[in-house]
């Protein structure tokens, strides 16, 4: 059922019980008040003629006909424009306009009543008449005009206006709700015609200074944008695990085809000890390495699905400090050094904790000095409104004119037997908290510095993050246009 039409139905049935109540209620306080009115009436008409009825009884009780019919006389004179009945001891003297004599009456009470009989109603008045010998009552009579005819034609047309006013209330009220609801139809109509499956075209709605219409337009444009960005992310989502399929299928093939060999080396029964432990060797590299190409791959995947409301404020400090800690476990005889100073960020913990492990892995794998030795130094502050980190290797520093070809997916020395995404995580983990990573030469013009630059204030901007997050999907070549130019 349409709300007009609710409306109406309801307004129909309202007003004529309005219109009855109303009615009923006027009646009620216009009989209430001519009772008032023939009451006070009767009274005074019964104090001004007590002391002829007061005569007549005594005049009747001493047996004097004439007096008493000259009383008789007096008494209805006096009454004018009511009717009269004295009832004593003696018997009943009535006169004027009252109930047939049939008509029982009430008990005497102090105020009037209503007495009906023969079709008619009277309002009734009993006053005690007493003196010296005599006792009686005087009652006085007058047409009861609240119940006149005059009053059942008042209710008459009262029940018929409440009869009209049900259709022509009922009408009336569809008219202004179909006018009222007209925003609610096109809303309708313009939120009907939305099918992201053929069409990009939005919920379009001009304000009507119809407050409620304006607030539901609003609330359902609210709603379609959540809409959308959900079925967005979760398209993104499914291309995520489209290209993890698509890069694991391809990254480790050859490793796996790899490993097949040497595995049918292994099976040969006369291969010598020495060979037999170098296969072993190999294999467990391999083994390593497409372990960390899947483990690289699942966080960059995490990285392009992780949601804005898993930021929160964390200490840089802390977080480098855990990372150089864990990173001295996996190598001992490396020399890590960690100068930390607290720098709060609103990020991501388990983000930035990818960013620090993979620069310390990459410092392991490629930082050492002709000697063989780890030299990392790691530092953490805060200042200018961004955090700081640098990490400095000894190592044999990397060519100007490749410094921005490192952080391409896939991307590997000649002598690198990592995954080659470790600084792709760095470089994707910088931009998701909308910062820059750039290589350097490090301290004295020896290795590489590599400085992270993560602003403070700027990280997820009213709850949301880079539009750009497809480290996985893209292809190498726009991954590194788009994301990672130094800035």
């Amino acid at each position: 059922m349409k709300l007009a039409t609710r409306i109406a139905l309801a307004v129909g049935v309202t007003v004529p019980l309005l219109v009855l109540a109303s009615g009923w209620l006027l009646l009620a306080l216009v009989g209430r008040d001519l009772h008032r009115a023939e009451d006070s009436h009767l009274r005074s008409r019964a104090t001004a003629i007590a002391q002829d009825a007061r005569t007549l009884l005594r005049a009747a009780a001493n047996d004097r006909p004439t007096a008493e019919e000259n009383r008789q006389r007096r008494l209805f004179n006096a009454a004018l424009d009511v009717g009269v009945r004295l009832v004593g001891p003696d018997g009943t003297f009535s006169g004027g306009p009252q109930p047939d004599p049939s008509v029982a009456l009430p008990a005497a009470t102090r105020a009037p009543v209503t007495v009906r009989g023969g079709g008619r109603s009277w309002r009734a008045y009993a006053l005690p008449v007493t003196g010296a010998q005599v006792s009686g009552t005087l009652w006085v009579f007058e047409p009861d005009t609240a119940s006149r005819a005059q009053i059942t034609l008042v209710r008459h047309r009262v029940t018929t206006t409440a009869l009209l006013a049900a259709p022509l209330s009922a009408l009336l009220a569809w008219a202004v709700a179909s006018a009222a609801t007209r925003p609610l139809g096109r809303l309708r109509r313009a939120a009907a015609g939305l099918d992201p499956r053929t069409t990009s075209a939005r919920l379009e709605h001009r304000r009507t200074r119809v407050v409620e219409v304006d607030d539901l337009a609003a609330t359902l444009r609210t709603v379609l944008a959540r809409y959308d960005e959900q079925a967005a992310r979760t398209a993104e989502a499914l291309d995520t695990a489209r290209s993890f399929s698509a890069a694991a299928s391809h990254e480790l093939r050859n490793p796996l085809m790899s490993m097949g060999t040497n595995l049918d080396v292994l099976a040969h029964p006369g291969l010598p000890g020495a060979e037999r432990a170098e296969v072993v060797e190999d294999l467990r590299r391999e083994h390593g390495r497409l372990l960390g190409m899947l483990v690289a791959l699942r966080e960059l995947g995490r990285g392009d699905l992780v949601e804005a409301d898993a930021f929160r404020v964390l200490d840089v400090a802390e977080v480098a400090d855990a990372a150089v800690a864990e990173a001295r476990r996996r190598a001992p005889d490396a020399h890590i050094t960690l100068s930390a100073e607290p720098a709060p960020l609103h990020g991501w913990e388990p983000g930035i904790r990818i960013l620090l492990d993979n620069l310390l892995g990459n410092a392991l794998a490629h930082g050492r000095d002709a000697e063989g030795r780890a030299l990392i130094a790691v530092a953490v502050a805060a200042a200018g409104g961004e955090v700081l980190i640098t990490v400095d290797d000894r190592g044999p520093g990397v060519a100007p004119g490749a410094r921005r070809d490192v952080f391409r997916r896939f991307h590997r020395g000649p002598a690198s037997s990592g995954s080659g995404l470790g600084l792709t995580l760095v470089a994707q983990q910088a931009a998701l908290h909308r910062g820059s990573v750039e290589l350097g030469e490090g301290p004295g013009g020896t290795g590489t510095r590599c400085t992270v630059r993560l602003p403070v204030g700027a990280t997820v901007r009213e709850g949301e993050l880079p539009a750009r997050r497809d480290w996985l999907t893209v292809t190498a070549e726009r991954s590194q246009g788009s994301h990672k130019e130094p800035s």
